[in-house]
């Protein structure tokens, strides 16, 4: 029997390479703070504070994120007044990785 693959994240299992998973990650973290900002507005209001259109509020809302770049998402959070900020982990090496990563210096 096959050991089950594990994933650090539903988009590291669904996304074909490490940075498409990394981009999807950031993205639906912003896509959900905007999704929350929104709550208590109509779509209109938030569309008018944030320079979007309503149909544009209304991909936001049923969460199509496909539909958003990061820099977009980054924007109409920043113009919420919202606080996005970036965080870049370095890799933990396991034993052996560690040693090719060594060596590979």
């Amino acid at each position: 029997m096959r050991k089950a693959k594990e994933f650090a994240s539903v988009w590291d299992a669904i996304e074909d390479t490490p940075q498409q998973a990394a981009s999807m990650r950031a993205r639906s973290e912003l896509l959900m703070a905007l999704q929350e900002w929104v709550k208590g507005r109509t779509q209109i209001e938030a569309a008018c504070i944030l320079g979007v259109t309503q149909p544009r509020m209304s991909d936001l809302a049923r969460g199509r994120i496909h539909l958003f770049s990061l820099d977009t998402l980054m924007d109409m959070a920043t113009t919420a007044g919202l606080s996005p900020a970036i965080s870049v982990k370095k890799p933990k090496l396991s034993g052996k990785s560690a040693g090719k990563e060594l060596a590979a210096a």
